[in-house]
């Protein structure tokens, strides 16, 4: 053999031997993960960030809502309290006094009750003719403590010893009061100038709440104040 054959064959025995000792590329199944996976990951700190759940999102709802959810809202029975509350006249604090025996009351100390108030005057033939109905009514109901007449005269020149005296000879048992003034004045203002006019025979009904309800003019039945009466005595405080 030639030596320059010889040496180019040793040269290449001498690399493949020192190419099968040094160390091979890694393989890919030794990797890790991919570069292109790994560089897709999120920072340490993003991917550590916790991503809210259904329900932390409700609680933190809920949480914000407290302070409005915690007020309490008002039972129904407080809802009808204030609904049935109203504006008391003042003529409902003013002191009337009975004629047939002199006690001093108020409409205000009758709450609760239902109450029918007739404006009359001593002259007044219908005024007479509407109590008679009034007197029959009672008859009708029969005793009963929560419900209460009132005769208020409103003539200006008629007295309480008088009074006294008209209600006797009919035999009208029920409270009576001749109206002060200030007290006329005001029933006037309130439900209309008809109600200082006697002959007109106006009535109301004040409720177990302390509201007025007028009643049509003109002498009414026993049978139609009953009728009116009805709802009210029926209906509970």
């Amino acid at each position: 053999m030639q030596p320059r054959k010889f040496l180019v064959l040793t040269l290449t025995i001498l690399s493949l031997v020192i190419s099968s000792c040094s160390p091979a590329a890694a393989p890919d199944k030794m990797m890790d993960k991919p570069a292109t996976e790994a560089m897709m990951e999120k920072p340490a700190t993003e991917a550590m960030m916790e991503k809210p759940t259904e329900d932390g999102m409700a609680k933190e709802i809920m949480a914000t809502e407290a302070p409005e959810a915690m007020m309490e809202k008002p039972t129904e029975e407080a809802m009808k309290d204030d609904e049935m509350m109203v504006e008391l006249p003042a003529w409902f604090s003013a002191g009337l006094v009975d004629v047939r025996n002199g006690q001093t009351f108020t409409i205000n100390d009758l709450k609760g009750k239902v109450i029918l108030v007739e404006m009359l005057a001593m002259w007044c033939s219908n005024c007479l003719k509407q109590q008679k109905q009034v007197l029959e009514l009672h008859q009708l109901l029969g005793e009963k403590g929560d419900f209460i007449s009132i005769g208020l005269d409103i003539d200006a020149n008629e007295d309480a010893n008088s009074l006294k005296g008209y209600i006797e000879r009919n035999g009208f048992n029920w409270v009576y009061a001749v109206s002060p003034a200030e007290v006329s004045r005001e029933i006037s203002n309130l439900y209309g100038g008809q109600f200082i006019n006697p002959p007109s025979t106006p009535m109301l009904i004040i409720d177990r709440h302390g509201k007025a309800h007028i009643l049509p003019f003109g002498v009414k039945s026993a049978a139609q104040l009953l009728e009116a009466l009805k709802p009210f005595l029926e209906e509970d405080m």
